[in-house]
């Protein structure tokens, strides 16, 4: 009761900080005359948060109990409160940052992961767009915590916790913010995340600390217009709709599009499921890194 609590208060004292940058941001933009929002997007990413959160709400007695069988065969405890809940941040974002880069370079998760990137714009409410079934295989990422005696509902109130975080660098608003560059997730950092340019294409992994990424080789500054060129949201190949519904299952027709060509062998097929996003038996598409390589040779 007590964590179910403590994650209904995390929600009552963030609803108005959401409402009151969102309008805040709204009001700069169209005081500075910039296209930061349209109607249509927003609407889109508050539909993809309820349908996430509808999901994840069906779903939660399943990963909880899975997580408890796991918590029930702990291996070790943390007694020391502070120590605790140090450990159990730092545990649950590093294992996101590996539950993020699986759902860049495989395209299996990047075909749930993509309604997050489809947006081309980047303000508060494109951290609401979320990625709609992920609920369904996220707690597997999850499970070793449990395993080494973080309780389940711990573990689901980090993982809020930390999302707030990632809903706050979703802004054009906020410049780069000086030491804490080198801990945390910046808004500067998220923009290179969400851009498509090649350059940026899969980088800046981390939710909340973007240790991560300096250590796994992820990491990308964000580069002055000058220096490399304007940052362009979205997918390297825009949707051909704006609706949620192709949102959600665009890449997955692709996919099934892909597997059953008649003209591929068995490994091609695996590696239209399991392979990085972009990558074709022919070569008549590409990969991140092959048009970062692109990119160079120009």
């Amino acid at each position: 009761m007590e964590e179910s609590v403590r994650e209904q208060l995390l929600i009552l004292w963030t609803t108005p900080i959401y409402v009151f940058i969102i309008l805040l941001e709204i009001l700069l933009s169209n005081w500075q005359h910039k296209d930061t929002y349209s109607a249509r997007d927003s609407f889109n990413n508050f539909l993809l948060m309820l349908l996430n959160g509808g999901l994840d709400l069906l779903f939660r007695a399943v990963y909880i109990v899975v997580l408890m069988f796991c918590w029930n065969y702990r291996v070790a405890e943390i007694n020391t409160p502070w120590m605790y809940w140090l450990t159990l941040l730092l545990a649950e974002d590093f294992l996101f940052y590996w539950l993020h880069r699986f759902d860049h370079q495989v395209r299996l998760f990047w075909a749930v992961h993509v309604t997050h990137h489809s947006s081309d714009k980047m303000n508060f409410t494109v951290g609401f767009r979320s990625s709609v079934l992920q609920p369904l295989y996220r707690f597997i990422y999850f499970l070793p915590l449990a395993f080494v005696g973080f309780k389940p509902m711990d573990i689901v109130f980090m993982y809020s916790a930390t999302q707030i975080w990632g809903i706050l660098i979703h802004t054009e608003y906020i410049n780069k913010l000086g030491w804490l560059e080198y801990i945390l997730v910046t808004p500067s950092h998220h923009r290179v995340h969400h851009a498509s340019n090649a350059l940026y294409l899969d980088k800046n992994m981390g939710m909340f600390l973007i240790i991560w990424d300096k250590w796994f080789g992820t990491f990308q500054p964000e580069l002055p217009a000058a220096q490399y060129q304007p940052i362009r949201y979205g997918l390297t190949t825009p949707l051909k709709k704006n609706t949620a519904d192709h949102i959600i299952t665009h890449e997955w027709v692709a996919i099934f599009r892909d597997v059953f060509r008649k003209d591929i062998s068995w490994s091609d097929r695996m590696n239209y499921l399991f392979g990085p996003p972009g990558w074709s038996h022919d070569g008549s598409r590409k990969t991140s890194d092959q048009l970062r390589k692109e990119e160079n040779r120009i």
